[in-house]
């Protein structure tokens, strides 16, 4: 099998004229390729059989029997990466149809111009290479389970897996979207998993909680004095992720000014630290995530157009968790499980009409949310089954169903859905950090503590 190198190719060479198998075998033999020899389809067939893989059929069309075509489709079926290259003096347009449609890399007219063999071989060995390397990573991403926490059988999680595991073998960036809590970092990882990078470091940054100046140096680095407190030097995320993958959550909070930077780092791979002069260059597959409009932000004149089209190179849209209650009680058992082990709990299972509420709230927090609440139930729980009681009230209060108008609630709960939203979408952005949250919202910290107990977030 083509493994490390073409010269490891094993070439199964079929040619009825003797000397010029002779010609052919010796040539490629030179190229340091493994060649068997076979004057027929029936000792092809034999040869074939008895070599551990063979990467590429060299076949005469015409054999004095069956044809190198009728011998292609009959080793295909045992040897699905097969290539092939057919050689014929008087081929016709039908034999070349045939040919293709039968998995033909491409046809060489005798007298074989052996240069340009040579490039064919290489080329159809290539493919072959890529072939066992894509289907040895869809084993292993099947056997790992990269996206075992990608949790979720609904139409539009099965989209955001198959998408998912197709861009994962490539280079591609990748920008993901959707609403805070819906894993969009999960997803980040599982893509990593189910890389070839997968070996090498994952690193993330969060951009929104960080200030220009500082997420500058968190990303690219700073030497010795290169700025108040620098008192040593220091790699940045890039750096870090070298030959591996950088997830830059929430990129489009990145202020502008180092977005230039950043586009320019993505373009050639080559940046300097803040306050040093020498180029340092790197190796590393981006990921991007945000919950904004980005397309809208470039018409506002905060996002870079350019920048925009070097991380969107394939984009994967997360649905809310609002968008699949199919898959809440999956997610909830998942919770459950990881939850309970962590505490030591007994508890097995949610109560049946406990669940039928969950699949009709609305979580604006999405799957962040559910666990939270799943921990938490864990926590309070004193059974084996969590019960009504150990969820926070708002999970049966009115107005919290999918699909229930605004106008439908009154106007104390519309402020307290709007408030919570705000303070989930400002701990999101500052993971976690109670301090940055109350001052984005011009809220004192005693403030903010006590609107989450309230809200009991």
């Amino acid at each position: 099998m083509v493994a490390d190198s073409e010269s490891r190719a094993r070439i199964l060479l079929v040619e009825d004229d003797a000397p010029q198998r002779s010609t052919l075998a010796g040539f490629l033999r030179k190229q340091g390729f493994e060649i068997l020899e076979a004057a027929s389809a029936a000792e092809a067939r034999t040869a074939a059989a008895a070599a551990e893989a063979v990467d590429l059929l060299l076949t005469d069309l015409r054999l004095g029997g069956p044809d190198g075509i009728a011998l292609l489709e009959a080793l295909k079926p045992e040897h699905p990466d097969l290539e092939a290259l057919v050689l014929t003096a008087f081929g016709t347009v039908e034999d070349a149809v045939r040919a293709m449609r039968a998995g033909a890399y491409d046809f060489l007219a005798k007298p074989v111009d052996l240069d340009r063999l040579e490039a064919l071989v290489r080329k159809a060995l290539e493919r072959v290479r890529l072939a066992q390397e894509n289907r040895g990573l869809r084993a292993m991403v099947e056997s790992s389970g990269a996206l075992s926490e990608l949790i979720g059988e609904s139409e539009g999680m099965q989209r955001v897996k198959t998408l998912a595991l197709k861009v994962a073998t490539s280079r591609a960036s990748v920008l993901i979207l959707g609403e805070s809590g819906t894993g969009k970092e999960v997803l980040a990882r599982g893509i990593h998993l189910a890389s070839p990078r997968r070996e090498r470091p994952f690193v993330g940054v969060n951009c929104a909680a960080l200030t220009e100046t500082l997420i500058e140096s968190e990303l690219f680095g700073h030497e010795k004095g290169a700025f108040t407190g620098a008192g040593a030097a220091k790699p940045g995320r890039f750096e870090l992720a070298h030959t591996g993958t950088l997830f830059l959550d929430e990129v489009g909070d990145i202020p502008l000014p180092v977005q230039v930077k950043l586009l320019n780092v993505i373009q050639s791979g080559r940046f300097e630290r803040v306050g040093g002069t020498d180029t340092r260059e790197v190796d590393v597959r981006i990921i991007a995530a945000t919950h904004r409009d980005l397309e809208a932000r470039i018409h506002e004149g905060r996002f870079r157009e350019d920048l925009y089209y070097r991380l969107n190179v394939v984009a994967i849209p997360m649905p809310p968790l609002r968008e699949r209650a199919d898959d809440i009680p999956l997610l909830a058992a998942f919770f459950l499980r990881k939850h309970a082990d962590l505490s030591g709990a007994a508890v097995k299972s949610v109560a049946p009409e406990v669940m039928q509420r969950l699949q009709g709230f609305a979580f604006p927090g999405n799957v962040r949310q559910l666990e939270n609440w799943i921990e938490r139930a864990v926590v309070l729980a004193e059974g084996d089954m969590l019960q009504a009681e150990d969820f926070p009230p708002q999970l049966f209060g009115a107005g919290t169903e999918v699909g229930t108008a605004a106008a439908d609630q009154g106007l104390e709960a519309q402020v307290d859905a709007l408030e919570i939203r705000l303070i989930r979408e400002a701990l999101d952005r500052h993971q976690g950090n109670k301090s940055a949250a109350a001052r984005e919202l011009k809220l004192t910290e005693r403030a903010i503590r006590y609107k989450m107990n309230k809200h009991e977030l």
